[in-house]
């Protein structure tokens, strides 16, 4: 991994994010990076003109993408920055942390490791998700963790059918159905009862969300799959698309829902010490003692 422009994507300008961009700033341009900052990120540095760009021209021009934030950060950057298959690293200013593996407490060690060509490379993959109406699409989008059909504000079930590759699943009528990714499993999947999926699988998983019928079980399949939903003709609740829970349409009965695994990865970078099994012991309190 060669390494000249790294790129740096912030949550928000709060005294932590600031402290640790400094510190991040003066460690990297003493090495003599070149780096490019979100163009959110503008004053962070006092007395320093630095690089601004938007996420899309900071993807195309750099070697390397910082982001510094939590979980929800790391979502919304990595979606703007798959297309351009530049790795990525997290350093974790946020809670949980399942994404951003860095703490600002070691991040100058492990920076120094990765810039020294010592790490964890791994390729993971993003859903792409269409909303399709009398034949057309109408919204397009992508998402890193899940892809949640469900009601949007009234306390209803609503109804939809479910095919894989063409073939007929099941119907259900539920509060919605999770689509997720491996990566996602640890998310609203997880939360929905689904099962945790090693981060590398080659799957990707359906879970219902409190459905009616109690037979009606998390589905695992291969992440080649094309997945539809087909939102009931006659269903009269208010419906909505989310995707990572950051972007979200409405969506209308007899609307369909395509999905699919998105051909472009995405290339997470960990520090040497990176291990999954420590991340889900941690966050998820395994083996706690009581």
């Amino acid at each position: 991994m060669k390494i000249k422009t790294i790129g740096i994507i912030i949550k928000n300008q709060d005294a932590a994010v600031v402290k640790t961009v400094n510190t991040l700033f003066d460690f990297l341009s003493a090495k003599n990076y070149q780096l490019i900052f979100e163009d959110t990120a503008k004053g962070i540095i006092e007395n320093v003109d630095i690089s601004l760009a938007d996420r899309d021209t900071l993807g195309q021009s750099s070697d390397l993408a910082i982001i510094v934030g939590g979980d929800g950060t790391f979502l919304s950057a990595v979606r703007a920055l798959a297309d351009h298959k530049i790795p990525v690293l997290g350093i974790n200013l946020g809670r949980l942390g399942f994404l951003v593996d860095i703490s600002p407490v070691d991040m100058l060690e492990n920076l120094e490791q990765i810039l020294n060509g010592h790490y964890v490379a791994e390729s993971r993959f993003l859903l792409t998700a269409q909303v399709m109406r009398d034949g057309k699409v109408l919204h397009q989008a992508d998402a890193f963790n899940d892809v949640v059909v469900h009601i949007r504000d009234v306390a209803r079930m609503i109804e939809f059918e479910t095919f894989i590759n063409g073939q007929f699943v099941n119907y259900q009528r539920a509060d919605g159905l999770v689509v997720s990714t491996p990566t996602g499993s640890t998310a609203y999947a997880l939360s929905s009862g689904g099962p945790l999926l090693h981060a590398t699988l080659d799957a990707m998983v359906l879970v219902p969300i409190c459905p009616h019928t109690l037979t009606n079980r998390p589905l695992v399949v291969n992440a080649d799959s094309l997945v539809e939903i087909v939102i009931g003709k006659d269903e009269q609740t208010t419906s909505q698309l989310t995707l990572d829970g950051q972007t979200a349409y409405n969506i209308r009965p007899g609307d369909k829902i395509q999905i699919r695994r998105k051909p472009s990865y995405i290339n997470l970078v960990h520090p040497e010490s990176y291990d999954y099994y420590h991340i889900l012991r941690k966050k998820l309190r395994w083996s706690e003692q009581l």
